[in-house]
């Protein structure tokens, strides 16, 4: 290697040219006192006895201030790799971790100019849920998504659907071709051609505007977002803005017993149909008291159900889902993830058949 790729290499690790000139100079004697260096390099011995401060720190060379005259010694070249080394591959998780904030922060929007991006972004957020969406899309579109709906509903997803622009549309769904039965836990429709707004277990989604599905012209852009933070928003506006204008058309049956839910929303909309089946469900509920945040585990009857996902609907607010359970120590009421208004927050619901009876209340 020659004199210049050498100094070049060295000049990437901190060092400026008088140290390098400082430290090949030692390199040549080994060890040598800081005249016989300063001569060499060029420099003072002043400025020798500083440079070696700096350069042992760093690890390449070794000062023998224990004899007269001070003495200084250039490390063996593998030990200096191996301190370089060292020193790199202990800012490698800084490094990374900063990267990788920078890297998620830019991956928690993207911006969408066409029609059929936003669709083939949709389909791949539809086919990755794993508990919850929602999703208002137009009649028209709704054939290319249609196949990953069925295949959400089919692994046990709660699937709210509103299919919006449908002509005359009204409560027999009239108006929209596709066959509606497995898209959706429940279906709505409305007349009115209302964004595209699509939620992805409370943590991801797809906003755009009417005019980019119905226009290719038009320089209306969609935005794909990843940020729990912003889903639940999404959601609150799609539950208390459009949800209650649309017409339901369809809602799937109850599903097997018994049956988990990590989803308070699920764990709700099945609990309501089987008192309305007068079927009222048992369930074990596993969450904390929303009063102290103390764990707790709870065995009861369904007794009635908040709920807006099925007419009629009877909660108080759009986003509250909630069940109250009849248990051995009282009446317990049985909210989700951020429950506030309820006793208990749950993470988890173990539903099982009950005792058909008529006196259970899910309006």
């Amino acid at each position: 290697m020659d004199d210049r790729t050498l100094n070049d290499l060295l000049r990437r690790f901190g060092l400026s040219d008088k140290e390098i000139d400082t430290y090949l100079s030692l390199l040549a004697h080994g060890e040598a006192k800081a005249s016989t260096v300063a001569d060499a390099a060029g420099v003072s011995k002043r400025y020798v006895y500083s440079v070696s401060e700096s350069l042992a720190d760093r690890g390449f060379v070794g000062v023998n201030d224990h004899v007269v005259p001070t003495t200084i010694r250039a490390n063996p070249p593998d030990e200096v790799i191996n301190r370089l080394r060292s020193d790199v591959d202990a800012i490698r998780p800084g490094l990374e971790e900063r990267f990788s904030r920078v890297e998620r922060q830019a991956e928690q929007f993207e911006v969408i100019k066409s029609r059929v991006t936003v669709i083939k972004r949709i389909r791949s957020l539809l086919d990755d849920a794993e508990s919850e969406m929602t999703l208002s899309i137009t009649a028209d579109h709704l054939p290319e998504i249609s196949e990953s709906l069925a295949d959400a509903v089919d692994r046990g997803v709660l699937v709210l659907l509103v299919i919006s622009d449908v002509e005359g549309a009204s409560g027999d769904g009239r108006g929209v071709d596709t066959d509606l039965d497995g898209l959706g836990s429940v279906v709505r429709t409305w007349s009115e051609a209302m964004p595209t707004l699509l939620t992805v277990d409370s943590a991801a989604g797809v906003v755009a505007p009417p005019e980019l599905l119905r226009r290719s012209d038009t320089d209306r852009q969609a935005i794909r977002f990843s940020q729990e933070q912003l889903a639940p928003v999404i959601v609150g506006s799609f539950l208390g803005n459009y949800w209650p204008a649309a017409s339901e058309v369809a809602t799937a049956p109850p599903a097997s017993l018994p049956a988990e839910y990590a989803n308070s929303r699920h764990a709700v909309l099945q609990a309501t149909l089987r008192l309305r089946a007068g079927e009222p469900p048992h369930v074990t509920v596993g969450g904390r008291w929303t009063e102290s945040d103390e764990p707790v585990e709870l065995v009861g009857r369904v007794v009635k159900a908040k709920q807006g996902m099925v007419e009629p609907t009877n909660n108080e607010f759009p986003v509250q889902h909630s069940l109250v359970v009849e248990t051995e120590e009282g009446t317990v009421t049985v909210g989700g993830k951020g429950a506030f208004v309820e006793d208990v927050e749950a993470d988890l619901v173990r539903i099982e058949a009950g005792e058909t009876t008529e006196t259970a209340d899910a309006d």
